[in-house]
């Protein structure tokens, strides 16, 4: 992996930790203006972390808590299970939705501080069939700005980010893979993955 993927994988993904926030009450419809307002509110608190100075330790316990309290990681973790999730007993998704979150922490948090200088800024937005699209420009520190778009629902019931894509990549999907090699080289153990997403990252 180059070290250009991996620092673009890395805004992706604390981006979309970062995103995935419930703004507006379930009951009111998601619009342009709320999306965006989702959105820009992530930016801000990635933003924050990477200009922080804090020790990488101090960084990857914020970003945690930003995916805690912003994304629905309950279906990113989900999808990022596949079709194996149709056999996990409820215990074992809990299980694996917290290893999924202190995993994805520990992967993307303990690289913020190779962002220092950077800066996201939200340029667009746009209603996608049942979704909301909301474009931004990513800025960093010697290297040419790029592009990510943050998809925005209702669909769990509360206005959140369920995907972002980076250049064509889509993080659940670049994650389902990863998740999915895991599990094949343990054979498939449900368990076995979780255990080592514990220790993972």
């Amino acid at each position: 992996m180059t070290n250009k993927f991996t620092r673009r994988g890395l805004i992706a993904t604390g981006f979309a930790a970062a995103a995935f926030a419930a703004l507006p009450q379930g009951a009111l419809a998601l619009t342009d203006a709320g999306a965006r307002a989702l959105v820009d509110k992530a930016v801000a608190e990635i933003n924050r972390v990477i200009a922080s100075g804090q020790p990488v330790s101090g960084m990857i316990r914020d970003f945690e808590s930003i995916f805690r309290q912003y994304a629905d990681v309950d279906l990113i973790a989900r999808s990022t299970l596949g079709a194996d999730a149709n056999r996990a007993s409820p215990a074992q998704l809990a299980a694996y939705t917290e290893a999924f979150r202190g995993y994805i922490a520990r992967k993307y948090g303990k690289r913020f501080n190779e962002f220092v200088g950077g800066r996201i800024e939200v340029v667009g937005v746009k209603a996608v069939k049942s979704w909301h699209e909301v474009q931004a420009r990513v800025d960093l520190r010697g290297e040419a700005p790029f592009d990510v778009r943050f998809l925005v629902s209702g669909r769990s019931g509360r206005d959140l980010f369920f995907d972002m894509v980076i250049e064509g990549i889509s993080l659940r999907i670049s994650e389902r893979t990863e998740i999915g090699s895991m599990l094949d080289r343990r054979q498939g153990n449900i368990d076995a993955l979780i255990a080592d997403l514990r220790q993972a990252g």
